[in-house]
């Protein structure tokens, strides 16, 4: 008994001894503007013990150790080291200050997956808010995203958020963009409309890209990268923003914000709302969007939290959705100067500016985060989320009697539409003046007879769930598992927009009601109700609806002392698909069952810190990821499902070297990716006829470098990347017309092998000067080159052996110069404001940015810089400029 007390004794001493030397350390971190930063990385010195700083920037921190020294880190900023001890334990408000190289710490708040400089083995570049603000200007909101490596992003058709993105040559169907964790490509066929998300980056606090198969935990499809996008949350600072923007083409920008900042009570709420017009710099894109978003947080006590976020952003556009001939920009513009602002889809209705392509849309996000902190060592992170979309695009259907709509003698000599001329006409009135003869008989329109205003719809209901559970074993070992659930109704089908002067329509597409008189027309524009009703709208065409379910689950283990970090994940996900056709399926036979897919994922990687200067790391990773929805389901009329049917095989490997020192960082990397199995359908040899493909293969490898210098007040950064994108052999293809009978032989084989695989520049390179005058006062100018710039190219237009001795046509490459100035001042204590005006395109610069054809050109050729003037091209913008005032109270 008495050497049980002895022993006892022994025990509480040393568990005393030991609760004694915990110090729990405690603040805030925030940026030069004072704003929190969220997921910030906090690490006692020397050692693998930290946290990062939750939604409003907050930290606590365990440590067994009386004094020490505390290492804050955060993506886009300068680290700093703060001193603590026992007499000073609440370390208050720790400000860091903006690095443009500073790239990024691994850091995991609640389900968002965000990779660290010098620890997570990926290639990965990051853009901060503060960054987003100045520069972005009236862009679109992916071309900020150009200073990076292997990043191609254009306007496409110029159309407001109709701008695209790819990434070390895969286009945005397969680079996977999430919100907060949360993914948000379309789960029918995996693309991102960023007229969605035009609100976007007023609510930003950082964007991260991970190129190659990154490190997030779901089995997403990360192909060519991953986009992180981090919002800002209800916990900011209390006070208030107000920004006015102005540009060219009447584009006037305004955005009000309140945050209330943490109340007593453990309550927390931000509110944003924005208004965003303009005519367009392409002709007849005329634009008004809406943002608005609501974040309402609760600290329940130390170990839960809530966070509610409510988003959207309604808008309408009129698009340049078609690339014209190059030959009909010299028309309009001059055979050295083409146009670069041609629309052909527009005109004047009634005296205002009205267009075949109108773009309407609103699909706000909705989600609930919730975090419990279970013990010191392990929490449970859960995101709840929903998306309702509604709206669609329009365009032409019918004729007028034969002429159809891109027709140029439905034009004036200016190229726009004659759209009340063809009002008259659909009406049975004369004095309209086309060489069309008045209309005679009924002055109702159908697919066939009058040409009327449609619009395509594709709405969604879609609700999910994230999970994931992280562990702390000790201070070298942690692991984490969750789920990813999800389930998705994709609505589609076309409904009457305008009659342009007729007095109906009909419609004999329902099999199972035809010859209907269509009585109720759809505005086109965006409902600020995401719930509005569309059971009751008028369908024509056709009407069914795409099915998916995604059933998903992953783990991570990961390894890291200081000098070496390493980890090993795998996901695996089952998606179902499942068609419904209204119109073309009689009752009871109108639904297929799912189709189930299984796929999955495994990756892994290390980094080793050779010194504080330098570091390597290598990842490796294979994806079998099912095909898109229209692989499943690859005719428009029915529901047969395709036989031939086999996962796409993604295997990806890269190695990355590192150096930084105080005023200088470098990164240079390799990367090989190769892509199997992908199925892919193209136009045919005629009108309405399609190609499928299947057991396509491309092999993507290449060379990144990203540097950043500073030099007192300037600063250089500068980005490089050398691609070399190939198809790897060649492929079977079956053409169908489009009643899905089969044109010439089945299987006729495609010669691709070695062809450049296109839809980006596979060389680009970026420098960039920022000079600092004073604290004021900053000036920055940055230049952009692009080259072996390939046309979106079609595998149909490689049939013989011949051809792919052509190989993809090189569109030429082009060099863009950017400049900024901004400049901070006060008003009183408590008033900030800043001022920023930017200028894209300096120069003026006329070049192509996007291709669609693939023709070579002959000794017989009309050429403009080499290129056949029959190929069809968008090109870019000219010089824009954009001024803005931002007030902070």
């Amino acid at each position: 008994m008495k050497n049980f007390k002895n022993l006892l004794l022994v025990a509480l001493f040393f568990a005393t001894a030991t609760v004694l030397g915990q110090t729990k350390l405690t603040g805030k971190v925030v940026d030069e503007t004072n704003q929190p930063l969220p997921s910030a990385s906090v690490v006692l010195k020397g050692t693998t013990n930290g946290t990062s700083t939750d939604f409003d920037g907050n930290f606590t921190l365990t440590v067994n150790a009386n004094s020490g020294v505390l290492v804050f880190s955060f993506v886009g900023y300068q680290t700093k080291q703060v001193a603590f001890s026992t007499a000073k334990t609440n370390l208050g408000t720790i400000q860091l200050t903006e690095d443009a190289n500073t790239l990024d710490e691994v850091v995991i708040q609640g389900v968002i997956d965000v990779a660290k400089d010098r620890e997570t083995p990926v290639a990965v570049s990051t853009i901060k808010f503060a960054e987003i603000e100045e520069k972005l200007g009236s862009q679109e909101f992916p071309e900020i995203l150009r200073s990076t490596p292997s990043v191609y992003a254009t306007k496409s058709g110029g159309g407001f958020g109709d701008a695209r993105i790819n990434i070390r040559g895969f286009n945005q169907e397969n680079v996977a963009v999430l919100i907060n964790g949360v993914p948000v490509n379309d789960m029918e066929n995996g693309r991102v409309y960023w007229s969605n998300w035009a609100g976007l980056s007023d609510v930003t606090s950082a964007m991260q890209v991970q190129r190659g198969l990154g490190s997030s935990k779901l089995a997403i499809s990360s192909v060519g990268g991953t986009i992180n996008v981090i919002t800002k949350t209800s916990k900011q600072k209390e006070g208030a923003n107000i920004t006015a923007s102005f540009g060219n083409d009447a584009y006037m920008k305004y955005v009000g914000s309140y945050s209330t900042g943490k109340l007593d009570n453990g309550l927390s709420a931000s509110f944003l709302f924005s208004r965003t017009q303009g005519d367009g710099y392409v002709d007849g894109t005329k634009f008004l969007g809406h943002n608005y978003f609501i974040g309402v947080g609760y600290e329940i006590n130390d170990a839960h939290s809530v966070e509610f976020t409510f988003t959207g952003a309604p808008q309408w556009h009129h698009q340049r959705s078609y690339a014209e001939k190059l030959s009909l920009y010299q028309k309009f513009g001059s055979p050295n100067e083409p146009s670069r602002k041609f629309n052909p889809a527009w005109g004047y209705y009634k005296g205002e500016e009205f267009s075949f392509r109108r773009n309407f849309y609103h699909k706000p996000v909705m989600s609930v985060n919730y975090d419990w902190k279970i013990s010191d060592n392990s929490n449970l992170s859960t995101v709840v989320y929903a998306s309702w979309g509604r709206g669609g695009g329009s365009g032409p259907i019918g004729d007028v009697n034969n002429i159809r709509d891109f027709d140029f003698r439905l034009r004036d000599a200016q190229g726009r539409v004659r759209f009340d001329d063809i009002a008259k006409w659909n009406s049975g009135a004369s004095g309209h003046g086309l060489p069309t003869g008045d209309r005679t008989g009924s002055t109702v329109n159908d697919r066939r007879n009058g040409l009327t205003r449609r619009a395509s719809m594709n709405s969604h209901n879609w609700y999910g769930v994230i999970a994931n559970y992280h562990n702390d074993v000790n201070e070298n070992w942690s692991w984490d598992a969750g789920i990813d659930v999800r389930t998705y109704q994709g609505i589609h089908y076309r409904v009457v927009s305008n009659l342009l002067g007729a007095t109906g329509y009909t419609d004999d597409r329902d099999k199972n009601n035809p010859n209907r008189s269509i009585t109720k027309f759809v505005d086109p524009s965006p409902s600020f109700n995401p719930w509005v009703n569309i059971t009751n709208q008028q369908k024509i065409e056709y009407y069914n609806d795409g099915n998916v379910r995604w059933l998903g689950a992953f783990g991570q283990v990961e390894y890291k002392t200081e000098k070496l970090s390493a980890f090993a994940q795998g996901g695996i996900s089952q998606q179902g698909f499942q068609r419904v056709d209204y119109f073309n399926l009689l009752v009871g036979n109108q639904k297929s069952n799912f189709e189930n897919l299984l796929g999955g994922n495994i990756k892994g990687g290390m980094n080793y810190n050779i010194n504080d200067a330098h570091n390597v790391f290598g990842n490796a990773g294979y994806y079998s990821k099912q095909p898109f929805f229209n692989a499943v389901y690859p005719n428009f009329n029915n529901n047969n499902i395709n036989t031939g049917l086999t996962n796409e095989k993604v295997l990806g490997l890269e190695f990355g070297y590192g150096f930084r020192s105080e005023n200088y960082n470098v990164k240079v990397n390799a990367f090989r990716t190769s892509w199997k199995d992908r199925f892919q359908r193209t136009g045919g040899s005629a009108p309405g006829n399609f190609v499928d493909f299947s057991g396509i293969e491309q092999v993507h490898t290449g060379l990144e470098v990203e540097t950043y210098a500073r030099f007192g007040n300037l600063s250089i950064d500068g980005m490089l990347s050398v691609g070399n994108y190939v198809y790897k052999g060649n492929v079977t293809g079956t053409e169908y017309d489009q009643n899905n009978n089969i044109v010439g032989t089945s299987g006729t084989t495609y010669y691709l092998d070695g062809v450049k695989v296109g839809d980006a520049a596979q060389t680009t390179a970026r420098i960039g000067f920022t000079y600092r005058a004073n604290d004021k006062l900053k000036f920055d100018i940055s230049q952009f080159y692009a080259t072996n710039l390939y046309p979106s190219i079609s595998a149909s237009s490689f049939t013989t052996q011949a051809d792919n001795a052509k190989g993809s046509l090189e569109l030429p490459g082009h060099t863009l110069m950017d400049a900024g100035v901004s400049y901070k001042f006060n008003f009183g204590e408590k008033v900030n404001a800043r001022f920023r005006f930017n200028v894209n395109n300096l120069m003026d610069t006329r070049y192509i940015s996007d291709g669609f054809t693939n023709i070579h050109a002959t000794s017989g050729s009309t050429t403009y810089k080499g290129i056949d003037v029959n190929n069809r091209v968008y090109f870019g913008y000219g010089r824009t400029w954009n001024a803005s005032v931002k007030f902070s109270f």
